[in-house]
């Protein structure tokens, strides 16, 4: 559905665009490790900590699998499930642990909570009663990594060790009212690349690719055309003077205002998050993305069939819209509804990285940047945001701030809608590898950037800077991934790798060339009049 400009680049661009991107600037991995409180490597106490599977069976009934995360000490376990047998479950008493229990912990798997203890005294405690297995339930979401304390020096831990979040021993305190609960664990091993991030890393490459060349479609020129044309009300119809108007063109002031107003809401996210504030973001995602798809649908067929505009009908509120237009905006909100009401499918994922695509095309249209010294404040200021935000935001807030939104903590099991994501094939954990809007947008206005200056001075693809920065784009996303695998799935933030990688060539290519003044100061305006001057356009 066609709507007036001014409206349509208000509310695609400014309001929602400015919530969504706030919470998609780190690239999101579930977070499989646990905190980097290592400690110290001791005799017998340097077992490589692996995560762990944990299928619970409830009245023999099995249930959904748990995770959990080794110990730095006591026996391994298998890597496959056919290798490890079931055992009965039971939770120690005293809760803790520290002492022994009055349960009978014999041949089975013993249940403690964390504290009051340290984890050697818990597993010694579990083994002289007999238990096969450890299990300690931690105090939070975050997995811990158990180390031996500074006066073990030995260790005669001959079961497994493993802890599990919070979360799960609710659900198991639950599981055991009255009923007969059996645990089976053993840790297999997880692929170092995973299909998932080949595919996410084209989807991303392609985004910007595709939103850099869609500019040869003319998208806003048509679209103000048809709007002309249908309205009726300006004389400049098909003209392209509204084409100026649609465009959003980023300031210096406008960049840092950008970013320390991402900050704020971040902040705000971080205290206030709940479960309608989440809802009203799957809204606005919506919004956004069926008025992208729309877009990109109509795009081709107004290129392809330029009389179906013709055939209008009158709507309230809209006023005379062209039929197709109607039918293609009726299909994409069907799309965007449907979506929504199967966000938490497994295969939900498809609509929401169509929509999540569209949406961003639309914005790389709307948006963009004048030269590189808007640029290079606006990614600069967007490095040390996601740097602040994801590494250095623990040591005020005690956790990361950007991943405790981006994962959705106290949404009420709602998640975020603003990144693409691709779920693991070959991850025997399942979940998804993920990457924020924000990590797309902000290196796709400078690459969209190159691809209008290559274009105003007619240079070939070797000799200009759209191929380069391309390339570095994929190459600093690879950058990302090899930092979640190092990091052990820590969330990272992608434009500690991405910005480096694309301003950082963008610049060294200018200064080679000679060519960074200009670039500094180039005008979308002044090289549009030069261009007619000399008769080249």
């Amino acid at each position: 559905m066609s709507f007036p400009p001014g409206i349509r680049r208000r509310f695609v661009v400014s309001f929602p665009l400015l919530l969504l991107v706030t919470l998609s600037f780190a690239v999101v991995a579930t977070a499989d490790g646990a905190s980097q409180d290592d400690g110290p490597e001791l005799p017998a106490c340097n077992n490589p900590f692996k995560l762990v599977k944990v299928k619970i069976w409830v009245d023999g009934v099995e249930g959904e699998d748990l995770s959990g995360i080794t110990a730095s000490f006591g026996a391994s376990l298998p890597e496959e499930a056919n290798k490890s047998s079931k055992l009965p479950t039971v939770f120690s008493n005293p809760l803790n642990g520290c002492s022994n229990s009055s349960s009978k912990l014999t041949g089975s798997v013993a249940l403690s909570i964390r504290g009051d203890c340290d984890f050697v005294t818990k597993a010694k405690v579990a083994q002289s009663g007999g238990a096969s297995a450890l299990l300690v339930i931690n105090d939070n979401e975050e997995l811990y990594k158990m180390v031996c304390s500074e006066n073990d020096t030995s260790l005669n831990i001959s079961i497994p060790v493993v802890m599990i979040p919070k979360s799960a021993g609710d659900a198991i305190n639950k599981s055991m009212e009255e009923k007969h609960v059996e645990f089976l664990l053993y840790a297999p091993t997880r692929p170092i690349v995973d299909f998932s991030v080949i595919f996410l890393w084209a989807m991303a490459v392609g985004t910007i690719v595709t939103a850099s060349l869609w500019q040869e479609f003319d998208t806003s020129e048509n679209s103000d055309e048809r709007y002309n044309e249908l309205s009726k009300e300006s004389p400049n119809a098909g003209t392209g003077d509204d084409d100026d108007k649609e465009i959003l063109d980023i300031s210096v002031k406008g960049a840092i205002v950008f970013v320390i107003t991402a900050s704020t809401f971040l902040v705000l996210l971080y205290f206030f998050m709940s479960a309608w504030f989440v809802w009203l973001l799957i809204v606005l995602f919506c919004i956004g993305g069926v008025q992208g798809m729309h877009t990109c649908i109509m795009t081709p067929i107004a290129r392809k069939c330029r009389n179906c505009p013709q055939k209008t009908l009158n709507l309230p509120l809209f006023g005379e819209v062209s039929i197709v237009s109607f039918v293609v905006a009726l299909c994409c909100l069907i799309f965007a509804v449907v979506w929504a009401v199967n966000r938490r499918e497994s295969y939900s994922w498809v609509g929401q990285d169509i929509l999540g695509i569209c949406l961003m095309i639309t914005v790389l249209q709307l948006a963009r940047l004048p030269n590189i010294k808007v640029a290079t404040v606006l990614l600069c200021c967007a490095f040390v945001y996601d740097i602040f935000w994801v590494f250095l935001s623990p040591l005020i807030f005690h956790q990361s701030v950007m991943i405790v939104v981006a994962r959705g903590d106290n949404s009420g099991g709602e998640s975020i809608p603003m990144l693409l994501r691709v779920p693991r094939a070959f991850d025997p954990w399942g979940g998804y590898d993920m990457i924020g809007f924000g990590d797309i947008l902000f290196p796709g206005l400078l690459v969209a950037f190159a691809f209008r200056y290559d274009k105003a001075y007619k240079k070939h693809l070797a000799s200009g800077y759209f191929l380069w920065l391309i390339i570095g784009y994929g190459v600093g996303l690879l950058f990302t991934y090899l930092g979640l695998y190092l990091m052990n799935g820590h969330g990272q933030p992608a434009l500690l790798y991405l910005v480096p990688c694309t301003l950082g060539v963008t610049v060294i290519l200018g200064l080679v060339r000679g060519e960074l003044k200009e670039l500094w100061n180039y005008s979308p305006e002044s090289s549009s009049a030069t261009t007619n001057l000399t008769g080249e356009a």
